[in-house]
């Protein structure tokens, strides 16, 4: 190639290249848009509102079987775990040595009787003899006192009799309550007395307390919060089980204790509850299983609530993002009252109608532009009715 064609080639090189450096870079992505962000208004609802506390059930009825007299235990009588009645027969202890204690007190009874009789008539003979003059005063009022010994030997007697037949009686324990009965702690061919210690336990089972302890600050709010629907009496319990489940039945406010616990500030409250036997047997409840007390008020109270996901906290508190008319995102402070895990009751901080950010907080910033699009309702917002 000439050296003329050479440069010129070379000339238009050099003239390309400087174009492209000069030119804006068309492969680079042009700068995005606002943030895509849901939202929904706030809006007034009816809300229950709930407060969850640690709690125990307990049995109402709770009874140690013990055995009042020392003997040998004879026989059980009844499956553990399984639920008995009131007056069923559960243990028997060894009762010939009782018996027979029984049979000599009889006896006992009988010859006092005997000798009553005999001293009746001694007395009556005598004073017919004072009245013919045929006899001493002296002679009837040894009569009279002999009459009077005898019948004080029959009661003793009779009331040795008495406390045989309770202790034999005692050799058949049986349940006080209706309820359910654990597992055996003495089994049969043991001498068991009044200091071996319970036998066996019965609980009630339907209803039962569950107890649960609250602050004292807390235990003021509420009280202040319900005094014009009924007070704390009028609050519901429901039960959170061990898995999770809410338990069907619902409670009532039964008792609140005397005196407040000073290492922990707190009082125990007791409500009553239903625990009827499950279709497959057995009850829900158990003696001292640990739940989650509910505490609900009596009716539903409207609130301004807006989904819980839409509230963020830092080290001054909970805020919510807000979009204006503007479709900028404003960072407001609120102050949350009673909620649920779903919902936020909104006490101060924000309006009726307003936009709160629900889906995408994270990528609002304030006083940013973003790009709002309106979300539909939460199932748990819809089941709580909108005003």
């Amino acid at each position: 190639m000439p050296s003329a064609l050479r440069s010129c080639a070379l000339g238009s090189c050099a003239f390309v290249v400087a174009m492209l450096l000069a030119a804006p870079s068309f492969g680079q992505a042009p700068a995005g848009g606002p943030p895509s962000v849901g939202v929904v208004p706030a809006r007034t609802k009816a809300v229950t509102e709930t407060t969850e506390i640690n709690g125990r059930v307990q049995a109402i009825g709770r009874v140690d079987l013990v055995a009042r007299v020392s003997a040998w235990l004879q026989d059980q009588l009844f499956a553990e775990g399984a639920e008995v009645k009131q007056g069923d027969l559960l243990f028997r202890l060894e009762q010939p040595p009782f018996q027979a204690d029984v049979e000599a007190k009889r006896a006992a009874v009988a010859q006092a009787e005997a000798q009553l009789e005999l001293a009746n008539l001694t007395l009556n003979r005598a004073e017919e003899l004072l009245k013919t003059n045929a006899a001493s005063r002296s002679t009837a009022d040894n009569a009279r006192a002999a009459q009077r010994t005898a019948a004080a030997q029959l009661r003793s007697a009779q009331a040795q009799l008495r406390q045989s037949e309770i202790n034999l009686g005692y050799t058949e324990i049986r349940s006080p309550i209706d309820g359910r009965i654990g597992r055996i702690a003495i089994t049969p061919g043991n001498v068991v007395g009044s200091s071996s210690g319970a036998l066996a336990t019965v609980v009630s089972q339907d209803p039962a307390y569950v107890v649960f302890p609250v602050s004292v600050t807390r235990l003021l709010q509420l009280r202040a919060q319900f005094s014009t629907q009924g007070g704390l009496e009028a609050m519901k319990i429901r039960l959170r089980l061990p898995d999770g489940r809410v338990y069907g039945e619902t409670g009532q406010l039964k008792l609140q204790d005397v005196s407040v616990a000073r290492d922990t500030d707190t009082i125990i409250l007791r409500g009553t509850i239903a625990n009827p036997p499950l279709r497959g047997g057995g009850h829900e409840l158990t003696h001292d299983e640990m739940v989650r007390v509910i505490l609900e008020g009596p009716t539903p109270r409207d609130i301004l609530a807006i989904p819980r996901a839409a509230v963020l906290t830092d080290q001054q508190g909970s805020y919510i993002y807000v979009v204006d008319d503007k479709d900028v995102a404003r960072q407001r402070r609120v102050k949350l009252g009673q909620s649920t895990a779903e919902t936020a009751a909104v006490v101060d901080g924000l309006a009726e109608g307003e936009r709160v950010i629900v889906e995408g907080v994270q990528r609002a910033r304030p006083n940013a532009q973003v790009a709002p699009t309106p979300l539909a309702p939460t199932p748990a917002a819809a089941q709580m009715g909108e005003k």
